[in-house]
């Protein structure tokens, strides 16, 4: 009893809890579910299915490796006799050796295993906690990764033997897989949630610009500051240089009219909306060489997604919301511009078209709607009943967009090697894509496949953003209120290894004019951006079976873009 008492206390001040009764009926990678079910501080002998009501003892075990035979002593009670101890303690003896063999047997396939947290042999419940390292604070991408060739990592084999277990949570997560059309909201319910949008921009454009803009009486004076309360210019240093000119030419660009001042308004003609770690950025810079095209004063504004919520960094939590005139103040450099085409002598006299038009490049436009929970009340079973589309849809109708893709796989690495601040290894990426591959699942065992899509809490929980390559999922979204032709979905494959095709299937897509040979050969031939550190490039690709558990997981979701585009390079076979 002494040894029994010792060995009960010892477990107990442990984290994970084991019914010995239902792991006698564990085998090796077996995901015993009854087990995981009844298994807690709630256990019940009675209703345990497996224990039927029998009075088990309940053992704990640490989640790191115990020498389990290292607290074994067997002594002898002087007290007694030798056939008295026998004839007393036979029973108990018996069933603790049993119980240490089962014990042994349970940890030996946890060590196997390769599970650091006990992740991969007992799932833990389905818990969403805070992720420190939230990688959604910005989102940056690569152009040359994919040019980048590293020599073949070795293999873990603790790493090989978690593939069953992991396909099993897969096959659930296809199991679940349904791709059902969203109700699309209509235009009253839009107007009742964003009353002050609809206020401040127009439904009709000026008719002699390709950009939609528009004027705006302003009620100020020369001493008045217009950029004073600007959210972008008090919260980030790096702009205020920006705004500090924009304050000095400001009143140079008003319009006069009959004792009132107005000044341009613009809204972008075509943005950038994705996807983080697919080439954005080097397609950003490529095509702000050309003439005809502007952007926003700063990159990626994120004020669709973001900073119209209040939301400035997701761990800091919220802030005042951005006003939609913030917004519209990223664009007032280039509102200058066409403003001096439109008021030109030759646009006066022969109706010259304003030919410039203004982008926008935040790589969370596409897909990151998780601020929707705390602001939308009607929500249909987990849903958000408004996406960031309908709000663009209800203002630009005619408005571009543009994605570029990446092989998932490769972009969820990408996204893992960017983001991580510390520690970062294959071993590690092969942990953080197990526990989110856990904590999906969980998820689509009680939602549909867009309310864990766009789950902030689950996203929030992730380690990795799996949901991030789930590009059809949202891109069938996106043609619930825009039409095909209105969005140019690109590879980056295909943009590595010919710029020049691409970069002139952009220029087509936003009916841009001829180039000089000197202005495409700019454009064309200017080297890579945001390419891959050399830190992140010495640790080599991931591990040839984390590998083949993302190919499993966005096979189902790359099949049906295939099918929704036509195009057969969106499996991503060859990569």
């Amino acid at each position: 009893m002494a040894v029994l008492g010792s060995l009960i206390q010892e477990f107990n001040s442990s984290n994970m809890r084991y019914c010995i009764n239902c792991c006698i009926h564990l085998l090796p990678n077996d995901l015993h579910r009854q087990c995981f079910r009844c298994r807690g501080p709630n256990h019940n002998n009675q209703k345990c299915p497996v224990c039927k009501g029998e009075n088990k003892i309940p053992l704990y075990a640490d989640s790191k490796q115990m020498k389990l035979l290292a607290v074994l002593e067997v002594r002898t009670d002087h007290s007694e006799s030798w056939n008295g101890f026998f004839c007393l303690r036979k029973g108990k003896l018996c069933s603790l050796i049993f119980g240490l063999i089962i014990m042994t047997l349970v940890m030996a396939s946890y060590i196997l295993t390769g599970a650091k947290h006990g992740l991969l042999l007992i799932p833990s419940p389905f818990h969403y906690g805070a992720f420190t390292s939230n990688p959604s604070l910005m989102d940056n991408e690569s152009l040359s990764d994919m040019k980048d060739h590293y020599q073949p990592s070795k293999m873990n084999i603790s790493y090989v033997k978690d593939y069953p277990s992991i396909k099993l949570i897969i096959d659930t997560i296809t199991s679940k897989i349904e791709f059902i059309t969203r109700q699309r909201p209509d235009l009253e319910e839009l107007r009742k949630q964003e009353p002050h949008m609809f206020s401040v921009i127009p439904n009709k454009f000026l008719p002699n610009s390709k950009n939609p803009c528009w004027y705006e009486e302003y009620r100020g004076n020369t001493t008045t500051d217009p950029y004073a309360t600007n959210s972008y210019a008090l919260y980030s240093k790096r702009f205020r240089t920006i705004f500090d000119y924009l304050r000095k030419v400001f009143w140079n660009h008003l319009y006069h009219y009959k004792d009132k001042h107005y000044r341009l308004r613009c809204l972008p003609h075509f943005y950038i909306i994705g996807q983080p770690k697919c080439g954005t950025t080097d397609l950003y810079d490529r095509l702000r060489l050309h003439p005809d095209v502007r952007f926003s004063a700063i990159k990626e504004p994120h004020w669709w997604t973001r900073k119209r919520f209040g939301i400035i960094r997701l761990r800091d939590g919220f802030h005042d919301r951005y006003p939609v005139e913030d917004y519209l103040d990223l664009f007032d450099l280039a509102a200058h511009q066409i403003q001096g085409v439109l008021q030109s002598e030759a646009a006066k006299e022969r109706g010259k078209m304003n030919s410039i038009i203004i982008g926008e490049a935040s790589a969370s436009t596409m897909w990151d709607n998780n601020a929707w929970i705390f602001f939308y009340d009607n929500s249909t079973e987990g849903e958000p009943p408004f996406l960031i589309q309908d709000f663009i849809h209800a203002f630009q109708p005619n408005a571009k967009l543009i994605i570029m893709l990446r092989d998932p796989v490769e972009r969820l690495y990408s996204d893992y090697l960017y983001f991580a601040s510390a520690n970062k290894s294959v071993e590690d990426f092969h942990e953080k894509v197990a526990e989110s591959l856990q904590l999906f699942e969980n998820c689509m065992l009680d939602y549909s496949l867009r309310a864990c899509v766009y789950n902030n809490t689950l996203n929030n929980a992730m380690p990795v953003r799996l949901q991030v390559g789930l590009y059809v999922v949202y891109l069938l979204d996106w043609l619930t209120v825009f039409k095909k032709d209105q969005i140019l979905v690109l590879r980056l494959e295909d943009h590595a290894s010919n710029v020049k095709y691409t970069m002139h299937m952009v220029f087509q897509f936003l009916d841009l004019g001829p180039l000089s040979e000197k202005q495409e050969a700019l454009i064309t031939k200017s080297p890579a951006s945001n390419t891959r550190r050399p830190e992140d490039r010495s640790l080599g690709p991931m591990l040839p079976t984390t590998k083949a558990i993302l190919r499993d997981f966005y096979r189902p979701f790359n099949t049906k873009l295939a099918q929704v585009l036509f195009d057969d390079a969106f499996l991503w076979k060859r990569t």
